[in-house]
């Protein structure tokens, strides 16, 4: 949701500060374009980026409980046992549990119960990567269509358009899911998408005007 929203409004700002200059259509579009594709890619290295850094981090942690296991392996039994008492288990049946649970694979339990790491949520780089650039793109390819369909003067009115309802029905979306005020939320993001377009396409102007 996050980076649709940026898709979103990073396209149509660029879109409309550089229509905003008095550009030519072909600028205009080829600016879209632009900003459409760095946006992704940018999103996607930022992502890839970040969540190999928290990769990197349990890849750590799990090497480290590996050598604990190897060098301490009733320590490590102990300290799953403890793990479990702290769920609420009495401590012979923690023990019982713990026991079982490391007869099969050890690693496995400590990765899971004192790491807290299940094996379907390990971060995936590429796919945070991916999940990205597509948030970012299914965005951003909205106004860019609204600038390439529409011609003339109505081209800033358009793209404008389209980026306010699309906002607004992200924002929207995103209250009912997580239980927040509609209204509020819609009105929230309407509103500051609008004012960084006016700011956007007064710059554009201006520059324009200058230059």
């Amino acid at each position: 949701m996050l980076g649709a929203n940026d898709g979103i409004l990073s396209v149509s700002s660029l879109i409309l500060g550089v229509s905003g200059s008095g550009a030519s259509r072909q600028a205009v579009i080829t600016a879209g374009i632009a900003a459409l594709v760095a946006g992704a890619l940018s999103m996607a290295a930022g992502e890839y980026v970040s969540v190999s850094s928290q990769r990197d981090t349990e890849n750590a942690d799990v090497s480290l409980e590996r050598r604990e296991l190897e060098q301490d392996p009733d320590a490590e039994l102990q300290e799953l046992a403890n793990i479990y008492e702290q769920r609420g288990l009495p401590p012979d049946l923690a023990r019982q549990v713990s026991e079982a649970l490391s007869a099969r694979d050890p690693l496995a339990a400590h990765i899971r119960d004192e790491l807290g790491l299940e094996h379907d949520r390990r971060a995936r780089p590429l796919q945070a990567a991916g999940s990205s650039a597509l948030a970012f793109s299914s965005g951003g390819i909205l106004p860019l269509l609204a600038a390439v369909i529409v011609d003339g003067s109505l081209r800033t009115v358009a793209t404008a358009a389209v980026t306010l309802l699309a906002l607004a029905g992200l924002g929207f979306t995103g209250a009912r899911i997580g239980g927040a005020d509609e209204l509020r939320a819609t009105i929230r993001v309407t509103v500051w998408g609008a004012v960084a377009m006016a700011f956007t396409y007064a710059i554009g102007a201006a520059v324009g005007s200058a230059v």
